[in-house]
């Protein structure tokens, strides 16, 4: 085998065990603020705060405006009632910058569930959801969606390059956790 594709070789496995890294069930989640985009309109989005109100889906995904993160996009905001009733808020974080974020929240997002930058990539890395190239560092947030409880700790977390189970998988943790601990 040729050096190269050795390496490469070696590359493509190592990239294939960093998407299922993330923290698991019953670590800390840990806090942060951002800035973020809720229809447009730029605010600091503060993990701490949002928890106060429930529980917390913060989903990564690798880059706004390609078709699977439009697509989440779209399902997150059809069901962005479903997780309110269920006490739940929901933001989208990836390594763009405040600028492309402003876009997508309007367009994609529907204006229903803000999403966040991330650009320095601390917040990706903190979950364990950063795509790293060897030799490079991170290059994009890996798709991964964890349901924080208003204690902060991580009581869900799914791993999947498909978009579609993650609305599905993180609705149905914060219904279970609203049914749990009814007002």
């Amino acid at each position: 085998m040729k050096p190269a594709t050795l390496l490469l070789s070696l590359g493509f496995g190592l990239f294939a065990t960093a998407a299922w890294a993330a923290l698991k069930p019953g670590d800390a989640a840990p806090d942060f603020t951002v800035d973020a985009v809720l229809g447009g309109k730029e605010f600091t989005f503060s993990l701490t705060e949002a928890l106060k109100k429930g529980p917390v889906v913060l989903y990564f995904y690798p880059k706004s405006f390609t078709s699977v993160r439009t697509i989440e996009a779209h399902d997150f905001a059809e069901n962005i009632e479903n997780f309110a009733a269920a006490g739940a808020s929901v933001i989208g974080l990836s390594g763009d910058k405040i600028e492309v974020q402003r876009d997508f929240s309007a367009k994609e997002c529907r204006d229903k569930f803000p999403v966040g930058a991330d650009p320095s990539f601390s917040v990706i890395k903190a979950y364990d959801a950063a795509f790293n190239i060897p030799l490079v560092g991170a290059a994009f947030a890996n798709r991964i969606s964890y349901v924080i409880s208003p204690e902060g700790k991580i009581l869900y977390a799914y791993s999947d390059s498909h978009a579609e189970k993650h609305i599905e998988n993180t609705l149905a943790v914060v219904k279970k956790w609203r049914e749990e601990h009814k007002p």
